[in-house]
């Protein structure tokens, strides 16, 4: 369960010493620089354009150590610019075709974060962590019909440097499953970082025949629809069946650690991008 929680990742502000301490360390993991074409899971491709890097299963686990995130054994991957202004963590789910013909209750599914957040501020506790709260939303849910793709984003505040913190999320639907993607930034750089990460994902593509037009009569589909997607997948279910002690549990992994200083790193992972040129 804890799988579907950590979809809820955001960032929580580290000292700018933090940041400086593992910059190097930030280096050192095995960045594939762009132009190169790598695959985000089994049902998917990108092209990583040129000034950003990617990281693959491996070393976004390093990443996450590195960082103080909690980690599980799914398969994650990192894209992150050269000037480290933002970072955006990518995993797949074999969800099984979810519908889109759900119409959202913002303000419900508000609600259900906020009570799993402060449900995994137990767990943060427990590891010394800094606590979250989270104060509503920066942008309330979009579906695209379009492109198949769902967006929202949170605000949240670091309860000990009293900082706000942001993720944006966006949801990809395939034929067998969904694509996430998070979307660490500064509050204050948040739209910027948006822009230039739809511009960096204008490469993603599923597999052939893994479209979400792809669809065929047999196809399994999925037990939720959108505003599942957004409050942690098979959580949801479990709460529809009367279990919500379930879904607090499964929420308490939330809320993924990451610099929020990243501007820190951004001298380390030049070189990086420099050492590859050369």
């Amino acid at each position: 369960m804890q799988k579907f929680a950590r979809r809820l990742a955001t960032l929580v502000a580290l000292s700018l010493l933090a940041a400086v301490v593992h910059a190097e360390d930030i280096n050192d993991l095995p960045w594939q620089i762009g132009p190169t074409k790598v695959q985000v899971g089994s049902h998917a491709s990108l092209d990583v354009p040129a000034g950003y890097a990617f990281l693959g299963p491996d070393g976004t686990r390093r990443l996450d150590k590195i960082m103080h995130n909690p980690s599980g054994d799914e398969d994650s991957y990192t894209l992150a610019p050269q000037t480290m202004d933002w970072v955006a963590y990518f995993d797949y789910e074999d969800t099984g075709y979810v519908k889109d013909d759900e119409k959202l209750d913002d303000d419900d599914l508000l609600k259900s974060v906020k009570e799993g957040t402060e449900e995994s501020n137990v767990e943060r506790r427990k590891n010394g962590w800094d606590t979250l709260t989270l104060t509503g939303w920066k942008t309330k849910p979009q579906y695209d019909s379009t492109f198949k793709s769902l967006t929202w984003s949170f605000v949240a505040r670091n309860d000990k440097s009293q900082t706000d913190v942001v993720n944006y999320n966006a949801r990809i639907l395939g034929r067998s499953g969904v694509m996430s993607a998070v979307v660490v930034a500064d509050p204050n750089d948040l739209d910027a970082a948006i822009g230039q990460f739809k511009g960096a994902i204008q490469g993603f593509a599923f597999n052939p025949g893994q479209a979400y037009t792809d669809f065929r009569s047999g196809d399994r589909v999925a037990e939720y629809g959108l505003g599942a997607l957004i409050v942690g997948g098979a959580a949801a279910v479990a709460a529809k069946k009367g279990f919500f002690a379930v879904i607090l549990s499964a929420l308490a992994a939330g809320w993924k650690l990451v610099l929020v200083g990243l501007a820190a790193v951004g001298t380390f992972f030049k070189r990086l991008f420099n050492r590859n040129k050369a």
